[in-house]
């Protein structure tokens, strides 16, 4: 059987600010993962719109298609353009089981959260010709899961070829949260054996991880045994984490110690007010420049995301937030404009109250104004947002975040970082057109080694900068 397998690109991919690099990071790993579940005999193929020209031209007998919503309106044309060809269409993902009625006029089966239960089951009903029209996720379990199909992932076109994810879901709940919808009536967080997590991480050549789960650190006894297994594997790895996980016990050295060398942290806000209305309880309370503090000790750079547009900010929210940022010596920031996806319970709260201004999936990117505002016109939010991006990755405060480290490595390890990053824009780009991208990974490796605190002597804090 022929069976395709798609990722259309995001709408935000391919407009006039799309930066290459940001797309061309890591390989699809929720199709190669489904993958696993097909026949030996199955001729599949694996396209990834963000790194690769689609071909839409061929006949396979079935094709599947993972939507999101930003590409939502892109992944229903490709889906209706097969269906016309007599092609078997599957959507699924996370805006099809935000919205299944919308999704179910432009595919002939529909997948409604996970489907590590429900796509297994389908392609048994498919072969046999009963195949249904929705199949919703009953059993939440990823302890048997096959391994991922990696041959089908085409490595050369990513910096990153090496992520991976051993978990499922977030044990937390915040309003603006894309995936509550995804694993609504059910656990919402669940892991992999670590003997198989481990065993996936012996396969991946190189020394570079990219863990791709929501909240890496968020059940100890997992996390804890797998950073123990990792110890001895030469390995540096990036993934995410929350503040209270930071600050609780010692699993953050215990990560230090297997190889992280760089976590993602949502901050999101730092007013409190903020914080409760998004019932973002894990970071109600807890010291920001502590967990920041316990990070930089070991040698760990912080990538803080944050959200402008919550109902208590005011204009001052974007400087302020800015010049935390840097006075944190964060290495690297997201900023987001608040964006009520379908699903959330900030989509529903903001639908009850008149808030909501379209729906075009195509401009719920982050970066547009969706919603009516409190306390900053969208105007003001809008010009917030892009100011903060500005700022924060300026020469000078790159320079000034960079020197609140305090030894040379790591003050020289940052600045390479933030500026490789977002400074060298047309570099990126020629890499990524000559197909050269996963060349630079090495170079990656180097930026990203052990800090030894023990050998780097503290640094005289540099004069502030005008």
């Amino acid at each position: 059987m022929k069976i395709k397998m798609i990722l259309p690109a995001l709408t935000e991919a391919k407009s006039p600010y799309w930066r290459p690099i940001k797309y061309s990071l890591f390989p699809p790993l929720g199709l190669a993962t489904l993958a696993a579940y097909c026949s030996p005999e199955d001729d599949i193929t694996l396209q990834d719109e963000h790194v690769e020209t689609l071909n839409i031209e061929d006949e396979p007998d079935l094709v599947i298609i993972q939507v999101y919503i930003t590409n939502a309106f892109r992944a229903y044309g490709i889906a209706d353009h097969y269906r016309a060809k007599g092609c078997y269409v599957c959507l699924g993902g996370l805006h099809v089981s935000s919205l299944p009625d919308e999704a179910m006029p432009h595919a002939d089966s529909i997948f409604i959260g996970p489907g590590e239960d429900t796509f297994p089951q389908f392609l048994q009903d498919f072969k046999e010709k009963r195949a249904q029209k929705i199949y919703t996720n009953k059993q939440r379990s990823i302890e048997t899961i096959p391994p991922v199909r990696r041959d089908l992932i085409k490595r050369n076109l990513y910096l990153v070829p090496n992520s991976i994810v051993v978990s499922r879901g977030c044990p937390h709940h915040c309003d603006f949260c894309y995936k509550d919808a995804f694993f609504e009536g059910g656990k919402s967080f669940y892991t992999q054996r670590v003997d198989a997590a481990l065993a996936e991480i012996e396969r991946l050549p190189g020394r570079h991880l990219y863990f791709l789960d929501d909240h890496l650190l968020g059940n100890k006894k997992f996390s804890g045994a797998l950073f123990e297994g990792m110890r001895g594997m030469n390995r540096v790895f990036q993934g995410a984490s929350t503040i209270d996980a930071i600050l609780r016990g010692d699993l953050i050295e215990q990560a230090a110690r297997a190889g992280m060398r760089s976590v993602f942290v949502g901050f999101e806000t730092l007013s409190e007010a903020n914080l409760t209305q998004s019932n973002k309880k894990q970071n109600m309370g807890k010291d920001y420049r502590q967990a920041i503090q316990r990070l930089h000790d070991l040698g760990i750079m912080i990538n803080g995301s944050f959200v402008f547009g919550l109902d208590e900010d005011r204009k001052d929210v974007f400087k302020k937030t800015v010049d935390w940022a840097v006075s944190s010596g964060l290495t690297t920031a997201t900023f987001h404009v608040l964006t009520p996806y379908p699903g959330t319970r900030l989509f529903k709260d903001m639908q009850q109250a008149g808030r909501i201004l379209h729906h075009n999936w195509d401009l719920y990117d982050t970066r547009q104004v969706v919603y009516k505002t409190v306390g900053l016109s969208a105007e003001e939010l809008k010009e917030g947002y892009d100011w903060a991006y500005r700022s924060f990755y300026s020469w000078s405060n790159i320079f000034k975040a960079s020197v609140q480290h305090d030894n040379l490595r790591h003050i020289i390890k940052h600045f390479a970082y933030a500026g490789g990053w977002k400074k060298f824009e047309p570099l990126w780009n020629f890499i990524i057109k000559t197909k050269g991208l996963n060349k630079m990974l090495p170079l990656l490796e180097s930026i990203l080694s052990k800090v030894n605190k023990k050998q780097d002597q503290p640094m005289t804090p540099f004069p502030a900068i005008a």
